[in-house]
């Protein structure tokens, strides 16, 4: 877990399995106050989204 400096959103990451079998997930919460938004995503999904995060930070360092 771990916040937004700025927002102060609460941010946590949890691999999840589902009894009834399947592939493992990443499920992403945001809490932000009294209000939460979950994400459930495979791991092309996750790939992609580290991929696109990471490109649009290092571009910021430039």
């Amino acid at each position: 877990m771990f916040r937004v400096p700025i927002g102060n959103q609460e941010i946590e990451l949890q691999q999840i399995e589902f009894e009834a079998g399947g592939m493992p997930m990443l499920r992403v919460r945001v809490r932000e106050r009294s209000r939460f938004t979950i994400f459930d995503v495979d791991m092309i999904t996750a790939r992609r989204w580290a991929d696109v995060m990471g490109g649009w930070a290092d571009a910021q360092q430039k």
